[in-house]
């Protein structure tokens, strides 16, 4: 604060002398006047640091205006920027880029940028209409997908008993498949996108359709003739239900269906055949499990002749990103293979007979495209800061303590969200305190210094523990889950407590309850804490909670005295705010994160929030998509967490905005009606 007192010559000893520094030059027509000044201040003052900003044989204090201005830079003069304290390089890093930038002048010659870049063919050759489902350009030849389709004879192989064995062999290994293809989408894609494989999971669990199958093979019938015709008259029955969401559940049952038979019958049988060079995919439509087995080396894109936009095709094609067309109708399938094409995926087209021209301009768009996304990976490591200097911090949702290494790799800024579940899945029994603080302490070392945000356990009715005996229940997402069972379950939770606790001393961590729902609840999971805290004897850690249930929306203002922070789970808030559960095989494509009634639940909580001085980080999927990412700064978010892969492009997304632009963007989205609407703003 202050003025920083008279400007002191540059050489002059004034502690600063070993401080870390840089040298940059003032561009645009201004110099160092009132509003770029104001600028360079406000970046400044983001940063704990003590600032100083050197010219001509004078010295500045960066955070006061007044001192600023008496330096008396002109445009396209040279300034020495020194920082020392402990965000000096992050400091130095913000104010190269916010001066380079031109501190706000430029405003005027950079117009707003379109959302998406739209190629436009030079010709007007023939092509396809279908749904935009994953952005990008295809340029390549044509191939026909066809999954052979497995029939099999009532054949069977062994005696009753040695068929009922083959067909629990089959139903156990797919279920392996099916386990290890939901983790490898998982890993790639997020969560929410590799549900579709726990989806298939339960359909194989259903004893219904299992029990019969064992009276058939009982009976003398062979396993794979058995479970084919009992998936058959499942598959018939729910394909002539009127709601295509029902009916596209027909798909899934086919797919589970021919994976279990693909087993039996050998698995080479049914595998897809494919040339020796990449292409542009197209098929009628594709299972889950055929995308998810794709290999992005062989495969340009997609085109499918059914589907829609929140099909798993669409999902998983982003998740590889992949360039993807939906709905394209029956005239796709009828193309000749090898024919070379343009798939837009951008615009939910395919071109059939594209001109000389239009190759060549769709290749110079794709290099575009490139060096957009090569920019976005190069720039990653600096500070998503606004253009106006407003700053947001983008970090990472991760799982596993191997993936801390990989977000700071991917630019991220901290872990927003540390998902501990994976200590406690998969094993016999729960873990020891000490792994717990081993497998912490590896993240807290891999992220050297960057926050780490360690969401306490939050399993519950959807996600099974063997050793918890925890009793089934009919509603799973309304019992007892996340802090309801932290608290019932102190021989888990202090543990826990004690082992993040004793990790906090090995670097900065933050603590999160999930599934806060009453005032009650926090406190008596703080108090927990606080008796934990003193044991050890260690310092507090900030405390925050997950904001994602109704209740904690209205409530804001009382939970927010007491705690640190807040962050908001999309996906789950989402899933209350609509009253959809986002599993559900019919509804879960209409649970979007951009609705007007989630958007309106986070500005009540980020109001809340503000009020008590507290800040709002989101973990959920919104945040990294660049709608969702640009409409949460315009709310007052001031941490964006998410996958990975979304980090540098949303990170090179917000520096190309300004606050008041941002604003703009959210206001309109919270006036929306629909998600749908929302999703068809302009973006700046």
């Amino acid at each position: 604060g202050g003025d920083g007192g008279a400007p002191a010559p540059a050489g002059e000893a004034d502690g600063f002398e070993d401080a870390p520094s840089i040298d940059v030059r003032l561009v645009g027509r201004a110099g160092l006047h009132a509003r770029p000044s104001t600028w360079l201040v406000e970046v400044a003052s983001r940063y704990r640091s003590e600032i100083r900003v050197r010219h001509g044989g004078r010295t500045a204090n960066a955070k006061a205006l007044a001192s600023l201005l008496k330096l008396g830079v002109e445009a396209g003069e040279t300034i020495r920027i020194v920082a020392r304290g402990p965000d000096a390089e992050a400091a130095l890093e913000a104010l190269r880029e916010a001066v380079e930038g031109g501190l706000g002048e430029q405003e005027e010659a950079e117009e707003a940028r379109a959302a998406a870049p739209a190629w436009r063919p030079e010709s007007n050759g023939r092509a396809l209409a279908g749904v935009p489902a994953s952005p990008g350009l295809a340029i390549g030849p044509l191939w026909r997908f066809q999954a052979a389709r497995i029939v099999v004879d009532d054949r069977p192989e062994g005696e009753p008993a040695e068929e009922a064995r083959r067909l629990e062999a089959a139903l156990e290994a797919a279920r392996e498949q099916l386990e290890t293809l939901h983790d490898e989408v998982e890993a790639r894609a997020g969560k929410s996108e590799a549900m579709i494989f726990r989806a298939h999971q339960a359909l194989l669990a259903d004893e219904d359709l299992r029990g019969e199958v064992r009276v058939a093979v009982a009976a003398g019938h062979g396993a794979a003739w058995a479970w084919q015709r009992a998936v058959d008259a499942r598959v018939a029955e729910v394909a002539t239900v009127a709601d295509p969401r029902l009916a596209g559940r027909a798909a899934d049952l086919r797919d589970v269906g021919q994976r279990v038979l693909r087993l039996l019958a050998g698995e080479e049988r049914g595998a897809p055949r494919f040339p020796g060079h990449p292409v542009i995919l197209v098929a009628d439509d594709l299972t889950p499990s055929d995308t998810a087995r794709l290999d992005p080396a062989r495969v340009l894109g997609l085109c499918t002749a059914g589907g829609g936009p929140t099909s798993h095709t669409a999902i998983i094609a982003r998740s590889l990103d992949l360039p993807a067309v939906v709905g394209a109708g029956p005239a796709a399938l009828d193309v000749a293979d090898d024919r070379p094409c343009i798939l837009d995926g951008t615009a939910g087209r395919l071109y059939l007979e594209p001109s000389a021209a239009d190759l060549a301009s769709a290749r110079r768009f794709q290099a575009e495209l490139r060096g957009e996304r090569d920019r976005a990976m190069e720039t990653r490591f600096r500070p998503a800061l606004l253009r106006d200097g407003h700053r947001v911090e983008v970090a990472a949702n991760i799982a596993r303590p191997g993936e801390a290494a990989e977000a700071v790799e991917a630019g991220a800024e901290g872990v927003g969200l540390m998902r501990t579940e994976f200590l406690f899945l998969g094993r016999d029994a729960a873990p020891t305190e000490d792994e717990q603080v081993a497998a912490l302490t590896e993240m807290t070392r891999a992220l050297a210094g960057l926050p780490l945000i360690v969401r306490t356990l939050d399993i519950g009715g959807d996600k099974a523990v063997p050793y918890l005996s925890m009793p089934a229940e009919d509603n799973p997402f309304l019992g007892v889950r996340g802090i309801r069972l932290c608290l019932r379950r102190p021989e888990l939770f202090v543990p826990q407590l004690r082992a993040i606790y004793r990790a906090s001393v090995t670097g900065p961590l933050l603590i999160m309850f999930p599934m806060v729902s009453t005032l009650e609840e926090l406190r008596e999971a703080k108090e927990t804490a606080e008796r934990v805290r003193l044991e050890v004897g260690v310092a507090p850690v900030p405390i925050g909670i997950m904001v994602e249930v109704p209740s904690a929306v209205v409530m804001a203002e009382e939970l927010a005295r007491e705690v640190d922070f807040f962050s908001v789970g999309t996906n789950d808030l989402t899933q209350y705010v609509l009253a959809i559960d986002r599993m559900h095989p019919a509804l879960a494509a209409q649970v979007d994160g951009l609705h007007p009634a989630v958007l309106r639940m986070i500005d009540l909580t980020v109001r809340a929030a503000d009020a008590a001085g507290k800040w709002v980080g989101v973990c959920g999927g919104i945040a990294g998509d660049p709608a969702g990412a640009l409409a949460l700064t315009g709310l007052g978010v001031r941490e964006l967490s998410m996958s990975l892969p979304s980090i540098p492009p949303v990170k090179a997304l917000l520096r190309g905005v300004t606050l008041a632009q941002a604003r703009a963007f959210a206001k309109r989205a919270l006036a929306c009606a629909t998600a749908g609407e929302v999703r068809a703003l302009p973006m700046p």
